[in-house]
């Protein structure tokens, strides 16, 4: 099955899950989430694209892609609303989890008071939680992650949050019996873990029920390096490139480009890919089924990495000095596929050569093309001008990693850009309606998927960016404050734009056929 197939159009809207407004400090997957989601059907969308959802790392400024598990769910976005709804807490203790709704998240005032919340919920049912069918359900069906995940949680959090690499020898080397004495000593801990992710994939599963029912899709993503510091790296250490106590020998990164001049150190270890294939890609296939299980179609960032990554001498303090080295290429994705075609697409942005474009191709995975980056000296041969990309993209006016749309015409877009935009689009473009020019720009274009920011649609400048590649901190804040701010006005222009470029014709998000 070829799933964009010729002639198929369809809109799509990205925002973060963190980003929806709410009052307990941070979007979660509660009744406002699924409101949005009638907004989204009424505007004439057909998708909602989410970043990972994954337990972010406080100390690597709560990035998405920077996460405790590839596995498990961020507690944060578990919704007090429907913990009340489920009695799991009473309307009064959730009450006093709320707080003003700001426009940036206040991630530890977040982080402390949906701990406790989720403690309170936890301490009422404590062991008795064994016996609840539905929970008992979960920690069988995700036990080959789980397991790892809530020892690993609980551990980290008894020895004051040491990475695993400085815990001692026996749980460092995952010695059965100290394993076993440590899993006894936190068992309840370990159960309370376990029990957040239960109340996490439950409301996901609901919220992703409730977009199927209004026929939308939810895009998911998926970070391509895991941290270093993660269940994932200290339970799988044959499968990285690690040395004996565990530390990585080479990190991961990218070279020089647009977003940084000396490239971007990520610190990330690197795969060992004939590790990983001896093993028959266990972790990866589990990986990829677990968030095609959560999401209907999957974003895979950094895809170029299959077939070469940037791989950085650990001992470096920038990327400038890595090497190129071969990915897994066509071997991975063939065994994902035997059972068929997957949902995926491929982040094919940055230095990407033939052979990337190949393989996202052999595979019929869609790439994405931003428009942001159309519009400079090399306009008439690169292929994010709107009229050189091709049916098997999704296009962006931004995405996370750029500037909005406005800040970028204020403070990136030089003057000859400038005069390319407006010779493009036929009148003269100004910071009042460039958001909303290249909003249709990409939903003219010939790509099977348009896909919106709400910054642009809000036309909002550049403090509402979400994120600056390489800023220690500082970044994955932004918020609605309201969900009103998508006005009717706003909605009826969206769906009149979806019907102008005939992106209103989509049936069903799951099934995409000839």
């Amino acid at each position: 099955m070829t799933l964009f197939a010729q002639g198929w159009r369809a809109a799509g809207l990205f925002m973060h899950l963190t980003s929806l407004p709410g009052p307990y400090g941070i979007g979660d997957l509660g009744p406002t989430a699924h409101n949005f989601l009638d907004l989204l059907k009424k505007a004439g969308f057909h998708f909602w694209q989410v970043l990972p959802v994954n337990p972010t790392t406080p100390a690597l400024g709560n990035s998405p892609y920077s996460a405790f598990s590839a596995f498990a769910g961020n507690e944060l976005m578990v919704s007090p609303a429907l913990m009340v709804e489920e009695g799991w807490i009473t309307e009064g203790e959730a009450t006093k989890a709320r707080m003003p709704c700001l426009d940036q998240i206040d991630f530890n005032w977040t982080i402390n008071n949906k701990t406790a919340l989720l403690d309170a919920a936890y301490e009422k049912v404590g062991f008795g939680l064994l016996d609840h069918e539905d929970f008992s359900r979960f920690a069988w069906g995700n036990a080959h992650w789980l397991n790892d995940y809530a020892f690993f949680m609980a551990m980290k959090k008894d020895l004051g949050g040491l990475a695993w690499t400085d815990w001692p020898e026996g749980l460092r080397e995952r010695d059965d019996k100290h394993l076993e004495s440590h899993g006894r000593r936190l068992a309840k801990e370990i159960l309370r873990l376990k029990f957040g992710q239960y109340l996490f994939f439950s409301q996901l599963r609901r919220l992703k029920d409730g977009a199927s029912r209004r026929g939308l899709g939810l895009i998911g993503d998926s970070a391509f390096y895991v941290n270093h510091d993660s269940s994932d790296v200290w339970a799988n250490r044959r499968l990285f490139k690690l040395g004996p106590t565990g530390l990585p020998v080479e990190a991961a990164g990218v070279p020089p480009d647009y977003f940084a001049e000396n490239g971007q150190l990520w610190g990330n270890p690197v795969f060992d890919w004939p590790a990983n294939q001896a093993d028959g890609y266990g972790w990866w296939l589990s990986r990829l089924r677990h968030n095609l299980a959560m999401f209907d179609w999957v974003r895979l960032d950094h895809f170029r990495a299959f077939c070469a990554y940037w791989s950085v001498p650990a001992e470096e303090t920038t990327a400038k000095n890595g090497v190129w080295q071969p990915g897994p290429g066509a071997s991975l994705f063939e065994a994902a596929q035997k059972d068929g075609q997957l949902n995926l697409v491929a982040e094919d942005l940055g230095m990407i050569t033939p052979d990337v474009t190949d393989l996202r191709r052999r595979f019929n995975y869609p790439g994405m093309r931003v428009l942001q980056f159309g519009f400079g000296p090399d306009q008439p041969l690169s292929t994010h001008c709107p009229y050189r990309i091709e049916p098997d993209n999704l296009v962006y006016a931004a995405t996370h990693d750029n500037n909005t749309t406005r800040g970028w015409f204020d403070k990136e877009l030089d003057s000859d850009g400038r005069n390319r935009l407006s010779d493009l689009a036929g009148f003269t473009v100004a910071r009042s309606n460039v958001a909303w020019t290249l909003i249709k720009l990409a939903y003219l274009s010939p790509g099977a998927l348009s896909v919106a920011t709400m910054p642009d649609i809000l036309d909002l400048d550049q403090e509402s960016r979400l994120n600056v590649p390489g800023l220690p901190s500082g970044n994955w804040g932004w918020r609605l404050t309201r969900l009103d701010w998508l006005t009717p006005r706003l909605i009826d222009k969206l769906a009149e734009l979806s019907c102008l470029a005939g992106r209103d014709n989509m049936t069903h998000p799951n099934v995409l056929t000839y």
